[in-house]
């Protein structure tokens, strides 16, 4: 009998352990989105009241779009990602490669319109305006107008000073573009692009960096000057004290939906949509203004005059340049290869 009863309390031992370890694992959720201080707005503003909600741990896996849908390529068929978060084009290909499962119960009566993704597959939570970045400070002691054209990245002045994201990065890839509009082209006909990128501006770029914490290093060191990034990272830059401003180029400053999707798989988590909803929710979005420099997609959120400056916000949305990603995607592999073939050298 007592070897029965050992036997029984070693089995229920396992049975717990087992249970514990399976429960542990199911209270764990993973989400995949960017680094830089949009990694820490998310840890300090939505997480914590997540998983005090939610009784779940929140695992937050930082890199930039591509290296997020590479992940979930990976990961093909045992996904550990339950969020994901990436720029609007690498989220239609996530959509089109069939990851993103459909948001429950979306407030799209709330939601302006551009923010909804085919089949509530996906929703953007923050407008951002991809443009000109440049230090203030340098540019008065120098005595240089600010910029206001991205032709300006060509003047010879800034030999050395300029850095770009690569092309595996949209900030790259709309820089790109808007070359290519600018000189006849466009999002089906790339080829003045990459002449101009070769001929005039590259010999300008310092670097072509997509780390965001390394973006900013370039400007603290002195080294760079001016750049091509997104109205919120420039927000959040300034946002420290740094002498650093964001121009919206008289050609067009271009959109860029930052988007969310619930990823689909077999034991997909019922509160992912609860995580999106979270940041769609007014207080969120205008942190995500605040501290980010996003344009609400909410479109009951008031914002204050004071918190408008660099962000997309009324008319400044409305002259944003809209790319073809349906025209674009398609093509992208082929000038990713061009260009790291011609350009980033």
């Amino acid at each position: 009998m007592k070897s029965q009863g050992l036997l029984a309390a070693a089995s229920l031992t396992v049975l717990v352990a087992s249970l514990s370890a399976a429960d542990a694992q199911q209270k764990t959720f993973y989400v995949a989105g960017y680094g830089g201080s949009f990694e820490k707005t998310m840890r300090d503003e939505v997480i914590p009241d997540f998983e005090k909600k939610h009784g779940v741990k929140v695992e937050y896996i930082a890199g930039n779009s591509t290296d997020t849908l590479a992940k979930l390529q990976a990961q093909k068929g045992n996904q550990q990602i339950d969020i994901a978060i990436v720029d609007d084009g690498p989220m239609y290909q996530a959509i089109q490669l069939g990851f993103c499962g459909k948001i429950q119960n979306l407030p799209a009566a709330d939601l302006h319109d551009a923010a909804r993704f085919k089949d509530d597959k996906a929703v953007a939570i923050g407008l951002v305006a991809t443009g000109i970045m440049y230090n203030t400070k340098v540019f008065a002691e120098k005595g240089w107008a600010a910029p206001t054209s991205w032709n300006d990245l060509k003047d010879p002045k800034f030999l050395k000073q300029v850095v770009i994201p690569p092309i595996n990065n949209t900030y790259g890839l709309y820089t790109l573009l808007m070359y290519a509009k600018m000189n006849g082209g466009g999002e089906k006909s790339i080829e003045s692009g990459f002449k101009v990128m070769k001929d005039e501006v590259n010999k300008n770029v310092l670097a072509y960096e997509p780390s965001p914490a390394k973006m900013t290093e370039l400007f603290q060191s002195g080294q760079a000057v001016i750049a091509v990034w997104g109205s919120g990272r420039v927000q959040a830059f300034a946002n420290t004290g740094f002498p650093v401003d964001f121009v919206y180029p008289k050609e067009g400053a271009v959109t860029l939906l930052a988007s969310a999707c619930p990823i689909e798989k077999a034991d997909a988590s019922p509160i992912a949509s609860d995580f999106i909803k979270a940041m769609l929710e007014p207080k969120m979005q205008l942190i995500l203004l605040k501290d980010y420099g996003y344009g609400p997609v909410n479109k009951t959120v008031q914002v204050p005059p004071a918190l408008g400056g660099m962000a997309p916000v009324g008319e400044k949305a409305a002259k944003l340049y809209n790319p073809d990603w349906t025209a674009i995607n398609p093509q992208r592999e082929d000038w990713t290869k061009r260009w790291n073939r011609e350009v980033e050298r």
